[in-house]
Parts: C-alpha cells; structure tokens; sequence
C-alpha cells in the first residue's frame, strides 16, 4: 500500500470519528437539553433498566423496571417534586440486578398522564400510585415501598391506607412533617405566601442562575454543572412550570403539607427513615417526630448531605436501603420458624 493510501485512510478514519465528535459538541453548545435526555437514555440502558407504560380506564403511566418478582420484595420507586423516574438511577446502579425494581412518573410527572389537581393533592396522588400498583399486579405479594421529600410524603400516607400491601417502607427526608426547627426553605415559604404567591418559587427556576441556586439549595455537596447543562436543564422543565406550579400550591396546602403526619400513626409496615443532616428544603428534625410517634423504626442520619440525598450519597443510600429489606425479611422468616 502506498504511503499516499495511508495517508488517505487516516483522513478517511478521521473524517468518520470527527462526525460524532462535532454532533457531539453541537448538542452540548446548541442543543444540551437533548443531550440530557440522550444521557438518561444510556444510563438506563447502561443499568438494564426497561421503559413501559400501563394504562388504566384511560389514564397512562410510564415507569421503568428492572428484574421480575423473586425471593427478595418488589421495589417501588416514588420520586419528588417536579422530578422523574430517571432520578432513580444513581441508587439503581447499585443494588443488585437481581432485584425486581420499579420507578414510577408520580402523576402528572413525565410521561405519565396529566389531568386536573385533584390528582396533585398527596391524597390524589396516592389513590392515583395505588391504581398504579394494582395495574401492573406489582401487590400480588407485598413489596417494599421507597420514597423522597414529596414522593416520601405520598409513600408514608400509602402505607397507612393500604398497610397489607407493604412488607416495608423507607422515607428519604420526607415532606410532610411539622419539623421543630426552620429551613433556609420555610423561609422561602413565608415570604411567598406574603407575597400571595407572586415571588419566583425556588424549586421552579427559570433560568440557568436560578438552576444553580436551586441545587445549592437541595444539595449540601456542590456540584460543578456547567452554564449549558443549567441553561438545558432549565429547556427541559421549562414547558412544564405551569404544571409545577399547580402541584406546589396543591402540595403546600392544607389538606396536603402535613398529610404524612397525619398518617403516622396509620403506619404499622417496619419503616426505615433516611435523612441529610444538612437538609436546606426540610429539616432533619423531622426524623425526630417520626421516631418519636413511630418508636420501632429506623433512623439513618447521613453527615455531609442535604436534601438530594439520592445524587449526594447514591451508594450508601442503596446500601441503607437493602441492609433494611434483608433485616426485615429475615425477621418475618425468624418469626415463621418460632411459630
């Protein structure tokens, strides 16, 4: 082969390489909100994790799963507010595949149908999770239960209106609970409600600074996120904060702010909870109520973290998670054996 057909195999091979690598930087500079979805695409994948959707009288939900029923619990996945099943995958990466794991959009969320706020009420979501669970027979034997700040919220009053169908529970930093002391967030909070609602809500950021202030507000460990992340990260909700806003005045009122603790006492699955010492968005005090009305169950502080407890502490989070479930599963066997 001549040297001059090397030299035009490089171009050739260079020329192909330098196209995905363009397309690449293209999306990050001009399109970074597709480049968000493409990355929740590949970890998905990357995790083996399969996405579905289950329909009910004309109301669709859309989840991801992965694993089928076994010995070990089903898991049910509830995410927070303005959030999306995708949150789950920093935990999913590390809890055994074997596993039957199954993330849910809360109503309204994502891909799942969105219809009036009615459903947006912790109690509406809760009916909503429940037509959920009986839809894809996830309760034909009891499963474990997770959720966090207000999936943690509708996780709590789920156990105590249908206690047969969970085995278990775990509430990461639940919303919910009249905590004792104050957060940078319930500050936020009342000087909404004097402005009547008119001041910017800060977990629905509208720009790329607002973004930012948002993690700093979630999140005790401080991430790097480059300008074009926030700006597509702020592309992707965008066309849905009028929705956000209408599941915040319904999570915020009445009926719903303090819906777990009402409950609590509704509540007889073992319940583990978990919580960031440094939570800006809901105090850990909040543990403290909890343990208190519910005095068997377990409490799991973590030092260094905040509210985002799933993207801060991922690994000990999913650790946590499956030391209670195989601690309550060998208990149930103990207490069959002695009988």
């Amino acid at each position: 082969m001549s040297d001059l057909d090397v030299m035009n195999l490089f171009i050739i091979a260079g020329g192909t390489l330098a196209i995905p690598i363009l397309a690449f930087l293209a999306s990050f500079l001009l399109w970074p909100s597709a480049l968000i979805k493409v990355y929740y695409w590949y970890w998905r994948r990357t995790l083996g994790l399969q996405v579905r959707y289950a329909d009910c009288g004309g109301y669709r939900f859309c989840y991801s799963y992965r694993g089928k029923p076994g010995l070990r619990p089903s898991i049910l996945m509830l995410h927070g507010f303005s959030a999306h099943k995708d949150m789950w995958l920093t935990v999913v990466k590390y809890l055994p595949k074997h596993l039957h794991i199954v993330c849910v959009d809360m109503p309204g969320h994502e891909g799942t149908t969105r219809t009036n706020t009615e459903d947006y009420s912790i109690q509406g979501q809760v009916t909503r999770i429940h037509q959920f669970v009986e839809t894809i027979r996830l309760n034909r034997k009891q499963f474990h239960l997770v959720g966090t700040s207000m999936g943690g919220n509708v996780a709590g009053v789920y156990a105590a209106c249908y206690p047969s169908e969970i085995c278990s529970m775990t509430l990461i930093c639940p919303d919910g609970i009249r905590h004792p002391c104050e957060t940078k967030f319930d500050n936020h909070l009342q000087d909404l409600e004097h402005s009547n609602y008119t001041l910017n809500i800060p977990l629905i950021p509208t720009t790329p600074e607002e973004m930012e202030d948002m993690f700093r507000l979630c999140s005790h460990v401080r991430f790097k996120i480059p300008q074009q992340i926030l700006q597509g990260l702020v592309d992707v909700r965008q066309p849905h904060n009028t929705f956000y806003q209408e599941v915040f005045m319904e999570i915020v009122g009445e009926n719903s702010r303090y819906a777990l603790q009402d409950h609590l006492h509704l509540i007889t699955a073992p319940l583990q909870v978990i919580w960031g010492k440094q939570d800006q968005v809901v105090d850990v005090s909040g543990a403290t109520v909890i343990a208190e009305m519910l005095p068997g169950c377990r409490v799991d502080l973590l030092e260094n973290c905040g509210h985002s407890v799933v993207m801060e502490r991922p690994c000990r989070t999913a650790k946590l998670i499956l030391e209670f479930i195989i601690l309550q599963q060998n208990a149930r066997s103990g207490t069959k054996k002695s009988s």
